[in-house]
């Protein structure tokens, strides 16, 4: 039998809670998501969301931590095993297109974090986050490169932005159109044209006269 949340332990209710804000955040602005709000929708007061949780901040540092670990866990165990550097890559992209679109909320949460000018514990969390995702790429770009997959002459710093900007691009256009489906219909060739541009970055270059 499913336990009621108010009697959940500790561990339990703050990964009930991780998943409460997720879930709100998909219709609510990170700004407008107050404690009160999260303690109606679990059922509680927020006396007792607090037991658990002192702050609005500290809730949203926990699902920050949450969104960085479960999101890179999930990439790593999308290329393992793979030895081709551009099918890992696929699998990275179309993973977190699949992420993004089952959580609708986290969007919203990160795009709210970066774009807040005051240092916070939770936005450290969302730069770290992209550092790491980073060096995943260009990692798998230097592999690529020992492989001949790609050419030695790739721009993998410029690579790797695009990667990224590419998903940010079409998780915010999901977004916004309210239509987080077509983030994955879309995803596929979306990255075919990444894919060709950079094995063949020659074809991808303006023409000269």
């Amino acid at each position: 039998m499913a336990r009621h949340p108010k009697h959940l332990p500790s561990e339990e209710r703050q990964a009930a809670t991780i998943q409460t804000v997720i879930t709100l955040l998909a219709k609510h602005h990170p700004g407008e998501l107050t404690t009160t709000i999260i303690a109606q929708h679990m059922g509680l007061t927020q006396g007792a969301l607090f037991k658990h949780f002192p702050t609005k901040d500290a809730i949203f540092q926990t699902v920050m931590e949450w969104i960085a670990n479960t999101l890179l866990s999930r990439l790593e165990r999308a290329i393992e095993g793979i030895e081709s550097a551009p099918a890992a890559l696929e699998a990275m992209f179309m993973t977190h297109a699949e992420f993004a679109a089952h959580h609708p909320g986290i969007p919203r949460m990160m795009f709210g974090e970066l774009q807040k000018s005051r240092a916070s514990p939770t936005r450290a969390i969302a730069k770290t986050l992209l550092l790491r995702y980073r060096a995943m790429l260009i990692k798998l770009m230097q592999q690529g490169i020992a492989n001949h997959e790609f050419p030695s002459t790739l721009d993998m710093d410029a690579a790797a932005t695009l990667f990224i900007g590419m998903l940010q691009g079409l998780i915010m256009q999901a977004v916004i159109a309210e239509d987080m489906e077509q983030l994955q219909k879309q995803a596929p060739g979306v990255f075919s044209i990444f894919l060709a541009g950079i094995t063949h970055p020659e074809s991808a270059s303006p023409a000269t006269s």
